[in-house]
């Protein structure tokens, strides 16, 4: 599902126009982006958590050309499920229908 799609369901949903909706969530994504460069975590309850990761430092290997470099520590974003939303997921049919066909 793309973004443009998520914006066409949220508005046949709730009845606001498109345009909102995509500002709406133009913002929300802002927001997520801003703050965790800013080393804040994001939780949104019964959905999950927007956190950066800590990655140690580390050895990598060019195998072509026979290399090591240094990859210093650094973080990368990531995304949490809640529990409950883990369980949705699980507990959906389509999915289950999917992963057994």
């Amino acid at each position: 599902m793309t973004k443009a799609e998520v914006i066409s369901e949220i508005a046949d949903k709730t009845g606001i126009d498109k345009a909102d909706v995509q500002s709406t969530i133009e913002a929300f994504f802002k927001v997520v982006k801003d703050s965790m460069a800013d080393g804040n975590n994001i939780y949104v309850r019964g959905f999950g958590s927007f956190v950066n990761k800590k990655r140690a430092k580390k050895v990598a290997r060019n195998i072509s050309k026979n290399t090591s470099i240094i990859i210093d520590e650094h973080f990368i974003p990531s995304f949490k499920p809640s529990k409950t939303f883990i369980q949705k997921i699980k507990n959906s049919k389509k999915i289950q229908e999917l992963t057994h066909s």
